[in-house]
């Protein structure tokens, strides 16, 4: 999500990139209502998936991971075509792509069940007969 505000915030010190907006244009499109909300909509996705990523149970947490990440990979190479400045975007898509070829990779692996309360409960209690010999002592 950084990686596209902060693209989106240095391009703005692009010769004529302002101009351009203060004329009601951003790249090849109007400024308008329905292109504000969809760019609303396009970083408000990966702000929840921030608080869903912490909410959701695992199966759940994995599918949208798997869905988010692989809908956004053509949304960030969408944002270098035609653009003069390559280094700049090139570099930006480069490291958004990333990213979400690791969010990807790790929601692919993610075991598919929860582990058990009573495993959970094993590796953080101590063993039985420790308890004993403290009890004993």
């Amino acid at each position: 999500m950084f990686l596209y505000v902060y693209v989106d915030i240095l391009a703005f010190f692009r010769p004529g990139v302002i101009d351009d907006i203060l004329a009601g244009i951003v790249w090849e499109f109007d400024i308008t209502q329905t292109f504000a909300t969809t760019a609303l909509t396009l970083m408000a996705i990966p702000i929840l998936m921030v608080v869903l990523s912490m909410t959701l149970p695992a199966r759940a947490n994995r599918i949208m991971n798997l869905i988010v990440a692989s809908v956004y990979v053509p949304v960030s190479a969408f944002n270098a075509v035609g653009e003069s400045w390559t280094h700049f975007y090139g570099l930006g898509v480069a490291l958004e792509v990333i990213v979400l070829a690791l969010i990807l990779r790790y929601a692919w692996t993610w075991p598919r069940t929860a582990p058990s309360a009573t495993m959970a409960t094993m590796a953080t209690s101590p063993d039985r007969q420790t308890v004993r010999a403290q009890q004993q002592a």
